[in-house]
């Protein structure tokens, strides 16, 4: 499992890196500081998984690792947890966080992570999102999903980011972390 998911953070940070040198014109300096900021990795994990992909893209890109966390922890069995999430899906709710990124400023790079839940992007990751004014700045998001791919996650951080550059995105299948 850490070899294909170690293949996978490499394709999506070989992009990253096409596209900072895209857009940078040539530059000798290290993905870390596109465009002379730095890379945030930002994720929410309900079971673990988000967590170490968003680990791994960290430890690829030297980007500093964020973890959302709600200041009501969810439901550590499954269905539980499905039965909260669906609530907040349906009625809208952005749980509030448990902490905030004190510098988003000095970041213009974004790699967002998220569970895929419901076919959307988890409500923590929505209320990081909507938390903080993310005009000009790229964002790569990145979710784990047991099927539903990218569903409208994509769609939900343009709304909630409509001024941001939204480059890429990558879903993992959990399957094909050997995952179920």
């Amino acid at each position: 499992m850490k070899l294909k998911m170690r293949k996978l953070v490499l394709i999506m940070m070989m992009c990253l890196a096409a596209l900072s040198s895209y857009s940078c014109a040539q530059s000798d300096e290290p993905v870390t500081q596109v465009s002379g900021k730095k890379i945030l990795v930002a994720y929410f994990s309900w079971g673990g998984t988000t967590k170490r992909l968003a680990e791994e893209i960290a430890s690829l890109t030297g980007g500093d690792l964020f973890s959302i966390e709600t200041v009501t922890p969810y439901p550590t069995d499954y269905t539980p947890c499905t039965e909260v999430a669906k609530e907040e899906l349906e009625k809208g709710i952005r749980p509030p966080l448990k902490d905030v990124v004190k510098n988003m400023d000095d970041y213009d790079t974004l790699i967002i992570g998220s569970p895929i839940w419901g076919g959307l992007l988890s409500s923590p990751v929505k209320s990081f999102l909507s938390g903080y004014d993310l005009s000009g700045k790229k964002i790569l998001p990145f979710c784990t999903h047991g099927g539903s791919g990218t569903a409208q996650s994509v769609d939900n951080i343009r709304k909630l980011c409509p001024h941001a550059e939204i480059l890429l995105f990558m879903a993992v299948k959990l399957q094909t972390l050997g995952m179920k």
